[in-house]
């Protein structure tokens, strides 16, 4: 059953820039954002025989009826729920009359939040042109995207179909476009998951989750294989990739994936700069260009644990609630332009920084150590760059992860990026990385899709920067 009849709601009014999407369902993903007020009852489930309900419209973008989940979910997770063709943004007609780089499936699909509740998530699934040259069936590589945003017009299954989203009210860029199609020319299958609550308009997106987006990616894999015309099997080998946002998403999925999904048959893993200690990164971002971006964790936990709710209700000023409601419904682009370089004293009753409020109360604390990730030893090879200068997604917690893996004897390719200081806080010690990595992830990620062994470098870690 979905938790759409469960959902409290908050009696704060819509924020600005947010007027265009629909009041019923904004105020309802409102509720999760600020994560207080008045419970209201009235959002109970609507039967199927119920009239349609009204387009969901986020920042002048009007979500298609595709991302609205139903009421009943399967049972199994990973089970499709729907899908639909879906128009790649960049695309082109190749000589055999087959667009390349590949026939785009949209997916809605079941997974389960961090709550042990079913979630409907979407996400696309792209058949590649090319044919696979390595050894075994075509393998699939699971996608999780790097920061996109909070409102659902920035889901990354949307972003491949418009590249651009700029209508005066949201900026929405694909950046991930290059990745997923380098991935696709090595005729390699890849899925790509939406995370819980990105685009779905049933809720807000628990950004950086640890068990929302590890489970997402992983049943991305397993709805993958359901897709009418897709040439994976089951035989076929499984790769994670992800930078930032996708490198947390994919490091904790590989830490899961035993307990979790031990069907996928994971081969290994790119996890580049994640963010595996939240309270480390909290303090990188606070204050940068990406500072909106701390408005997304501090809604989606707020949302999703009674101790920080708790946390944002006592310390969040009614400054700080608004903004919070206001970049709930923000892509990056948004957050850039609308919150960049805020200091997060400005939203607290105190005017102590978000940071500190969560370092000094013990069920702050404890609520984001039950989102480290480095506690549990991952699945096969994993290769884990990070850069070191990222001030943004600081170099030394993603450096402990990799050395925390090692000491459980995990198979580690870590790779510290040596970069010159490109900028303090204005995101390029942070991005530059990521266009610098990627040929490399790629090939590393296609060796291991190829069933070729990886070498371990945890020996060097002391001596690694």
């Amino acid at each position: 059953m979905s938790r759409k009849g469960t959902r409290s709601c908050s009696t704060l009014p819509a924020p600005a820039g947010a007027t265009g999407r629909s009041d019923r369902t904004g105020r309802r993903l409102l509720a999760g954002v600020v994560a207080v007020g008045t419970v209201c009852a009235g959002l109970s489930a609507v039967p199927a025989s119920a009239a349609a309900p009204e387009p969901v419209v986020s920042r002048g973008v009007t979500i298609p009826a595709f991302y609205t989940p139903p009421t009943e979910l399967p049972t199994k997770n990973g089970a499709l729920i729907r899908t639909e063709a879906m128009p790649l943004g960049l695309s082109i007609p190749g000589l055999d009359g087959r667009p390349m780089p590949g026939t785009a499936t949209r997916l809605m699909y079941r997974s389960t939040d961090s709550a042990d509740l079913p979630v409907a998530v979407t996400g696309v699934y792209i058949e590649p042109t090319a044919a696979w040259k390595g050894t075994g069936p075509r393998p699939l590589v699971a996608v999780a995207s790097g920061t996109m945003g909070q409102g659902d017009q920035c889901a990354p299954s949307f972003a491949l179909q418009h590249p651009l989203t700029l209508n005066g009210d949201t900026v929405s860029v694909g950046y991930e476009a290059l990745a997923i199609y380098r991935i696709l020319s090595t005729g390699a299958a890849v899925v790509v998951t939406d995370y819980v609550g990105l685009g779905t308009t049933d809720r807000l997106h628990t950004y950086v989750n640890r068990l929302d987006q590890a489970h997402a990616l992983l049943d991305a894999a397993r709805a993958a294989h359901a897709v009418p015309g897709a040439s994976i099997t089951a035989a076929s080998r499984t790769g994670l990739y992800g930078y930032s946002q996708g490198g947390g998403a994919s490091a904790a999925a590989a830490e899961l994936q035993p307990s979790y999904a031990p069907d996928v048959p994971l081969a290994g893993t790119y996890a580049g700069a994640p963010p595996a200690d939240l309270t480390s990164v909290m303090k990188g971002i606070d204050g940068s260009a990406l500072a909106g971006a701390l408005a997304w964790s501090i809604s989606g936990f707020a949302q999703a644990d009674p101790d920080l709710r708790a946390v944002v209700d006592a310390n969040i000023s009614a400054t700080g609630k608004a903004a919070l409601a206001d970049a709930s419904t923000m892509c990056v682009g948004d957050a850039l332009f609308g919150y960049g370089f805020t200091k997060s004293n400005k939203w607290t009753i105190s005017g102590k920084s978000i940071g500190d409020i969560i370092t000094a109360d013990p069920r702050a604390k404890a609520a984001l150590d039950r989102q480290r990730i480095g506690t549990l030893k991952p699945t096969g090879p994993v290769r884990l760059a990070t850069g070191v200068q990222d001030d943004i997604v600081p170099h030394s917690q993603a450096r402990k992860l990799a050395v925390d893996w090692c000491n459980k004897g995990a198979d580690i390719t870590y790779d510290a990026i040596v970069l010159p200081n490109l900028g303090n806080k204005i995101l390029t010690n942070h991005l530059v990385p990521l266009i610098t990595d990627q040929g490399d992830a790629i090939s590393w990620l296609t060796d291991r899709l190829s069933g070729k062994a990886a070498n371990s470098n945890c020996w060097s870690m002391p001596i690694q920067l």
